[in-house]
C-alpha cells in the first residue's frame, strides 16, 4: 500500500470521505510538482510533505491543514505561484501554504538578524491563522527526525534554532509532546556525547529503581481502589534534555535528579482530581509548599493539572500530577488537541482564547520594537513563562513570568497604566516598584497624570511588553524634548537676526528641508536639539538665498572671526528639559552657578559650570559652547558634592545626617575616610534646589560641634 493510502486509512477515523479525497488530490499535485527532486538522503522529495501531513494527522488536524502540509514547499521549491494553488485548492489552503513559505530562511547580514526576522514573520503569520505555525512545527519536526543526512555544522545550526525558538513556541502553545521531542532531538544533535551518556545513565538507573517504582505504583493504585476512585496510575519518565538542563542550571548531580519518582494519575472528571488528591495525601505525607493547583488557575499555555510532592517509601520524594483525560490530551497536544478550526466570529474555547491573547501581545511587541533583534529579545523572555499569579484590587487574576515586578504588572494591565505609574501597593502596603512579585499577592498601581517612564525601570523589568513599551515611550519622550530644545536654540539665534521662525516663508523652510533631506520641520528641530546640527548654521540657511555650500563656508569664516551671538540674551535653563539636557557630573552645576552648555552630537546639551576645567580645550569653539542662564522659575533637585572634615566624636556622622535632613536636602551617597587618628573626611553627594539652599545647608552643618572644614567639590 502506498504512503498516501496508509495516511488516508488513518484519516477515516475523523475526516469525511470528500475531505480525504481533497488531501489525496493535494498529495498527487505535490508529487507532480516535486517530480525529479530528491532529499539529501536520496529519497523522493514528496516523502517529506507526506511525513509532515502524517504528523498533523496524529494531532487530528483538519483537511485544509493536511493539504497545506502536502503543498508547503510547492511555492518555494517549484515556482508554482500562489494564484495557481488558490485556483486548484481554494484561497484558505493557498494562504496557509503562502504563510508557511514566508517563514523560510532568508539571507540577512547576521545570523541573529536572520533568526529575528524569521521570528517576526512567524509571529505575523501565526496571528493571521494559527494553523500556519502548526504546519511549520510539523515541518521542523520531520526535518529534526531526519537530521542525520546533513553536515554536522548545519545540523547543529538547525538544532540551536529549534531549541531557542521552535521548542518554546510548541511549549507556549501547550504542545508538550512536540516540545519534548524537539528538545531531545536538538540535544542529541548539539551534544551527541552528553546525550549518549545521560541516556545510558537513565537506563542503568531505571534498572536499579524498578522494584521501588513498582512498589510505589501498586500502593497508589491500591489507594485509589480502597477509596473507590476510578483512575490510571502511570510512571512518568523525565526526558533527557530536562535532566541535562536541571543538572546544568541547578548544579545538581545526576543521582539527585533521578532520586525523584514521578507519577501521573489520569481520572474521569475534575471532581475526581481533588478527591484523588485527598486520598494520596492520606497515603503519604505531602511536602509543605509544594502543592500547585493549575486546574483552578491554568498556566498561560492552557495546561491544567494538580501537582503535589509527597514523602514516599523510605522517605523518597514522589512527584504526582493528577488530571482528567481531556487535560492529558491538552497537555500533550495543546492547541492542536481535538482540533476544530474556528472563525473569528465563533466563541473561542479557553486554550484558543489564551493563544489568541498571547499572539495579540506578540503583535503589540512587534509594533513598538525598535528592531527585529529587540523584538526577538522581548519575545524570547515571554516564551519561557515560569508564571506567578497575582490579583488586581478587584480580584482579577493576572499571570506574569517569574521575577516580574509591579512595573511589569502595570504594563500587563494597560500600556497607559505602565507609562503613568509612580508607585505601588503590594497587599495594601507601599512597596518599591522593583520588588519581585509572588503568587497570591494583590497589586495596586498608583498613577499620576503627566508621569513618564523612568529609564532605570529597564534594569529590573522582566516582561517583553514592559521593556518594549518603556523603550518606545523614552524614545518618543526624547524626540519631543529634542524638538522643544531645538526650537528654543533656533529661535534664540533668529532673535539676534531680528526675526522668528513664524516669519520665515514656508517655501524657504521646505527648501532647507530638501537640502538636509528631511521630511518635516520637527525632524530638523530634533536634529538641532540633539546636537547633530548647529542652530546658527540652520538659521543662516533659512535666511539666505545663497547655495548651501556658500552658506556653510560663510558661517565657518564668521565663526573663526568672531562669536556671532555675543549680544544675544543667554538661553534660560528651567530644569525640566528632560533627557536632552543633562548636568555634568564633573562639576555638578546647581541653580545660581554661572553655567555654559556643551553641545555633543547625538546626546543634546550637557551643562557645566563656567569655570569647569574639562571645557578648557573647547572654549574657543562657538559652535559647541553656548552661554546659558538659569530661569527664574527653575525647578527640581540638583546634585552637589561636599567634603566635610570632622573631629572624631561618637555619633557625629548621625548628627551630620540629621542636620542635612532637617535642612530639607537628601543624601544620595556618603563615604567616610580617616585622614589621621583625630580627623575623618566625609564625602557627600546631596540633592539641593540651588545655591541659596546649599548655603543654608552649609550654615547648618558648620554649626555642628566638631566640624573643621567644608568644601564644595568642583572637578
Amino acid at each position: 500500500m502506498s504512503g498516501i493510502e496508509v495516511l488516508a486509512d488513518r484519516l477515516e477515523s475523523y475526516l469525511e470521505p470528500e475531505q480525504i479525497n481533497q488531501v489525496r488530490r493535494a498529495y498527487f499535485y505535490a508529487e507532480q510538482a516535486h517530480d525529479g527532486q530528491t532529499r539529501r538522503s536520496g529519497e523522493p522529495y514528496v516523502t517529506h510533505p507526506l511525513a509532515v501531513a502524517g504528523i498533523l494527522a496524529d494531532m487530528r488536524l483538519d483537511h485544509q491543514s493536511l493539504m497545506a502540509a502536502m503543498l508547503h514547499d510547492v511555492i518555494e521549491d517549484t515556482g508554482i505561484p500562489k494564484e495557481a494553488l488558490a485556483a486548484q485548492f481554494g484561497e484558505t489552503v493557498a494562504d496557509l501554504v503562502d504563510g508557511v513559505s514566508k517563514l523560510t530562511q532568508m539571507k540577512f547580514e547576521s545570523k541573529a538578524e536572520a533568526q529575528a526576522e524569521n521570528f517576526q514573520k512567524m509571529a505575523l503569520a501565526m496571528a493571521q491563522d494559527i494553523r500556519v505555525i502548526l504546519v511549520k512545527l510539523a515541518d521542523r519536526l520531520h526535518n529534526m527526525r531526519t537530521l542525520g543526512a546533513l553536515r554536522p555544522e548545519k545540523s547543529r545550526r538547525i538544532s540551536r534554532e529549534t531549541l531557542e525558538i521552535y521548542a518554546p513556541i510548541a511549549n507556549r502553545l501547550g504542545m508538550h509532546s512536540l516540545s519534548t521531542e524537539f528538545e531531545d532531538l536538538g540535544f542529541k544533535a548539539m551534544y551527541p556525547m552528553r546525550s549518549r551518556m545521560i541516556a545510558q545513565a537513565v537506563r542503568d538507573a531505571r534498572g536499579n529503581r524498578k522494584e521501588l517504582l513498582n512498589q510505589i505504583l501498586e500502593s497508589l493504585q491500591a489507594c485509589l481502589e480502597r477509596a473507590g476512585l476510578p483512575g490510571t496510575v502511570v510512571g512518568r519518565e523525565k526526558h533527557l534534555y530536562s535532566i541535562y538542563e536541571k543538572m546544568r542550571e541547578k548544579r545538581r548531580a545526576f543521582n539527585e535528579i533521578m532520586d525523584v519518582y514521578a507519577f501521573r494519575i489520569i481520572v474521569d472528571k475534575v471532581d475526581t482530581c481533588y478527591r484523588v488528591l485527598g486520598a494520596v495525601h492520606g497515603l503519604y505525607k505531602p511536602f509543605p509548599g509544594r502543592f500547585k493547583d493549575y486546574i483552578a488557575i491554568p498556566k498561560a499555555n492552557g495546561y491544567q493539572s494538580l501537582h503535589t510532592t509527597l514523602f514516599g517509601l523510605h522517605g523518597v520524594p514522589i512527584e504526582i500530577q493528577i488530571r482528567t483525560e481531556e487535560m492529558e490530551e491538552m497537555a500533550n497536544n495543546g492547541i492542536a488537541a481535538h482540533w476544530l478550526y474556528k472563525s473569528k466570529d465563533d466563541v473561542l474555547n479557553g486554550q484558543h482564547a489564551r493563544t489568541r491573547q498571547w499572539l495579540k501581545g506578540v503583535l503589540e511587541l512587534q509594533q513598538s520594537a525598535g528592531s527585529s533583534l529587540e523584538f526577538i529579545e522581548n519575545v524570547k523572555i515571554d516564551l519561557f513563562p515560569d508564571e506567578v499569579y497575582v490579583f488586581t484590587p478587584k480580584g482579577r487574576i493576572m499571570e506574569l513570568p517569574k521575577g516580574s515586578t509591579p512595573v511589569d504588572f502595570a504594563y500587563a494591565v494597560h500600556t497607559d497604566v505602565g507609562n503613568s505609574c509612580i508607585a505601588c501597593r503590594i497587599n495594601r502596603r507601599l512597596a518599591p516598584l522593583s520588588e519581585p512579585l509572588e503568587s497570591g499577592q494583590t497589586v495596586e498601581i498608583i498613577t499620576a497624570p503627566g508621569a513618564r517612564p523612568n529609564p532605570a525601570w529597564l534594569s529590573f523589568v522582566t516582561t517583553g511588553k514592559a521593556r518594549s513599551n518603556i523603550r518606545h515611550a523614552l524614545k518618543h519622550q526624547r524626540q519631543s524634548e529634542a524638538i522643544a530644545l531645538g526650537e528654543r536654540l533656533l529661535e534664540k539665534v533668529l532673535v539676534s537676526f531680528e526675526t522668528s521662525l513664524e516669519q520665515i516663508p514656508e517655501q524657504r523652510i521646505q527648501r532647507v528641508l530638501r537640502d538636509y533631506d528631511m521630511a518635516t520641520l520637527e525632524d530638523l528641530l530634533a536634529d538641532i536639539g540633539l546636537g547633530n546640527r548647529m542652530a546658527y548654521v540652520t538659521a543662516r540657511r533659512l535666511l539666505s538665498n545663497d547655495a548651501p555650500a556658500e552658506v556653510e563656508a560663510s558661517v565657518r569664516s564668521e565663526a573663526t572671526a568672531q562669536q556671532p551671538s555675543s549680544e544675544e540674551a543667554p538661553l534660560a535653563i528651567r530644569g525640566t528639559e528632560g533627557m536632552v539636557v543633562s548636568f555634568a557630573r564633573c562639576c555638578n552645576p546647581i541653580p545660581g552657578d554661572p553655567i555654559v552648555g556643551f553641545i555633543t552630537s547625538g546626546k543634546g546639551m550637557v551643562i557645566h559650570q563656567e569655570t569647569c576645567s574639562n571645557l578648557a580645550e573647547h572654549r574657543g569653539n562657538s559652535e559647541q559652547i553656548l552661554h546659558l542662564t538659569w530661569d527664574k522659575n527653575v525647578s527640581g533637585e540638583f546634585t552637589v558634592e561636599l567634603r566635610v572634615e570632622l573631629e572624631h566624636q561618637r555619633g557625629i556622622i548621625a548628627q551630620l545626617a540629621t542636620s542635612i535632613t532637617v535642612a530639607d536636602a537628601s543624601i544620595d551617597k556618603i563615604s567616610v575616610d580617616e585622614r589621621d587618628g583625630k580627623i575623618s573626611v566625609v564625602q557627600l553627594a546631596l540633592r539641593v534646589r540651588g545655591r541659596l539652599h546649599l548655603s543654608q545647608l552649609i550654615k547648618r552643618i558648620r554649626a555642628l560641634q566638631g566640624v573643621v572644614r567644608i568644601t564644595r567639590l568642583k572637578n
